[in-house]
């Protein structure tokens, strides 16, 4: 959607994969009721181009399901990004082998002339995943504004997930919808995708984690673009843009106790499978599902602990995690920066003089740092993540 400048740059990087046992499906759409807005009839021409630019690609199979022209658009709920990206991979579903890969790809992402040829080498040696989370890297924008935006909200990613793997959650994944492959068979084997305006990559992401195990390890990354953009309800577009305007409030530095916090009920479900144990977590579930004992149908149905245990996981997912850690910070948080130095004080105090900028008389401050300073915390994030990658790559 409305990507006719990036979309020649994608195109030239299919163009260049060393791998060559490959074909492409593009949805180019928008809703219909966008070509009778003057406000949005500029993203409909756009599009317009952007089918003129695909129907002269000759470098590689490439099929075109057209959702933008003139009575093709949207129409009614059926719209959006998750919509679009379910409509490509049920075409794939349809045509492609059980043993095929659905590579998810975005028109403002770049990779190199090895990424297909690295996707296929991963899943070939894990052929059981259900999916693989590709590292990814933003690109850093000539706006400062953005820049500073993105590279905020990356941190706050890396953050997030840093934490999930330190308490060894079983939903530690970012979900970018640019950064994921899928077999087909495990496409089929969930049902596919289910739609959902945005968030469309997370709740996908979770269905295959709860049907198998996800790849977190494949040695190419892919470098989103990082701009301003609504065109979706929620994701680094929109965090960028709020962001920009000094709230952060849906992407929070949570303070690390309450990935803790959740460890702990991790550590008891062994004890919860023969009784009743009151922990954070159970207080927040009960409150959510109105049940007294939030695990105790768990424990009528599952016969073994290892299938309550995943029961229990299955009950209080990804999507159960951030309600929670979203509610507690309600009530415990401090500020993003002081979140952020208190767990580098814990887990990485010799690095944390030479990644924060600590100023003699000043405080840390995402504000007042410079993009230079910025870049350090998240490249930093980075490695860290990377490394976690490399020693956990199935999970």
């Amino acid at each position: 959607m409305d990507e006719r400048e990036e979309l020649p740059v994608i195109i030239s990087a299919i163009v260049r994969q060393r791998y060559r046992d490959f074909s492409v499906v593009v949805c180019v759409n928008q809703p219909e009721e966008w070509w009778d807005d003057p406000i949005r009839s500029a993203i409909c021409r756009n599009n317009g181009d952007c089918l003129a630019i695909l129907q002269s690609v000759t470098g590689f199979p490439l099929e075109v399901i057209d959702r933008s022209s003139r009575g093709a658009g949207w129409k009614g709920k059926r719209h959006g990004v998750g919509w679009a990206r379910k409509t490509v991979m049920d075409r794939i579903s349809q045509k492609a082998d059980a043993a095929d890969i659905i590579l998810s790809v975005d028109a403002d992402t770049l990779f190199s002339e090895s990424y297909f040829e690295s996707v296929a080498e991963t899943m070939v040696k894990h052929p059981q995943a259900t999916a693989l989370t590709v590292p990814y890297y933003h690109r850093l924008p000539g706006d400062a504004a953005a820049a500073q935006a993105i590279l905020r909200y990356e941190i706050y990613m890396r953050y997030y997930l840093l934490n999930l793997w330190r308490i060894h959650s079983p939903y530690s994944f970012t979900a970018l919808g640019s950064a994921m492959a899928i077999p087909v068979w495990a496409y089929r084997k969930t049902g596919g995708m289910t739609p959902k305006l945005s968030g469309e990559d997370f709740y996908f992401l979770q269905k295959l984690r709860k049907a198998g195990s996800l790849v977190s390890w494949n040695r190419e990354k892919v470098f989103p673009a990082a701009r301003f953009s609504a065109r979706v309800y929620f994701g680094t577009g929109p965090a960028m843009i709020r962001g920009a305007g000094g709230d952060w409030g849906s992407y929070p530095i949570y303070p690390y106790r309450l990935f803790d916090e959740i460890a702990e009920s991790y550590n008891r479900f062994p004890e919860m499978f023969t009784q009743s144990v009151e922990t954070d977590v159970t207080r927040f579930l009960r409150e959510q599902t109105g049940e007294e004992d939030p695990f105790g149908s768990l424990r009528t149905n599952c016969r073994e602990l290892h299938q309550f245990t995943r029961a229990c996981h299955e009950k209080f997912d990804g999507l159960r995690i951030l309600q929670y850690l979203k509610q507690r910070n309600k009530t415990e948080r401090g500020s993003d920066e002081e979140n952020l130095l208190e767990w580098f004080e814990t887990f990485y105090q010799e690095e944390i003089r030479s990644v924060i900028p600590l100023r003699d008389g000043m405080k840390f401050s995402f504000t007042d740092s410079s993009l230079e300073e910025l870049d350090q915390i998240r490249n930093f994030l980075a490695q860290e993540e990377e490394r976690y990658r490399i020693q956990h790559p199935l999970f």
